[in-house]
Order: C-alpha cells, then sequence, then structure tokens
C-alpha cells in the first residue's frame, strides 16, 4: 500500500540543463519515482529570474503550467498564452512550447502523468 509523502519545496535542491542552451531556468523536483519514491505524477517547481529563457521543446507527455508567481509568456505551437499567477495552462503531448523570455522573477507549478522524470523525453529544437 503507498504512503502518502509531504515535501517542502523549500527543502529540495535546485536543478539545472547541463546545456544551457536548452536554459536558464532552474526547478526543484517535488515528486519522481527516482527521487521520492513515489509514482503516476512527475512534479516540481520552475524558477525563473528577470533575463531567463527555456528553450523550445516538446515531450510526449502532457504538461500543466500553474502560475504561482509573476506573470511570463508562454509558446505552445506557435500561440503565445501569458501565464500569471493562478493561471493554469495544458500543453498537449507533443506541442512545442517555451519561454523565450522572462521580464522578471516567476515561478510556476509543473506536473506530467508519468512515473519519473527521466521518463519525460524531451526534444529540444535547434536554436
Amino acid at each position: 500500500m503507498a504512503q502518502g509523502i509531504l515535501l517542502s519545496e523549500f527543502d529540495r535542491p535546485p536543478e539545472y540543463w547541463q546545456d544551457p542552451s536548452r536554459g536558464s531556468l532552474a526547478w526543484k523536483t517535488l515528486f519522481s519515482a527516482d527521487q521520492t519514491g513515489s509514482n503516476s505524477l512527475v512534479c516540481g517547481v520552475a524558477i525563473m529570474q528577470a533575463g531567463d529563457f527555456f528553450a523550445l521543446h516538446s515531450h510526449p507527455q502532457a504538461e500543466i503550467y500553474f502560475g504561482l508567481e509573476g506573470e511570463v509568456d508562454v509558446y505552445i505551437d506557435g500561440t503565445l498564452h501569458r501565464l500569471k499567477s493562478g493561471s493554469a495552462l495544458f500543453i498537449p503531448g507533443g506541442a512545442v512550447h517555451g519561454v523565450p523570455h522572462a521580464d522578471g522573477p516567476v515561478k510556476w507549478f509543473y506536473t506530467f502523468a508519468a512515473d519519473s522524470f527521466d521518463e519525460i523525453a524531451y526534444s529540444f529544437l535547434p536554436k
């Protein structure tokens, strides 16, 4: 039988892409089977500062962003969406999406229907 797990974003270490062309944002993984022994969902908090970007990419899994702090433009298949605190954004599986530029600090919660973050097969578009 599965057990409940309580985590705090403030206790999780920030993570970054090894390849800077993928983006300058940070994220904190909250739930991922490889780190927390959970299953069925991967989620965390993405964090951007002024000037940061998240390169255009896709992955087979659908994703949801939920704005926590600040505002930022998110492109999904060429359409601009303004993510802000309290708004939820559905990103279909396979959709090309990204954040070209953060004007100020922004934070959002993200989630995927997967067991582990390493199951998310990111495909970044060439610059």
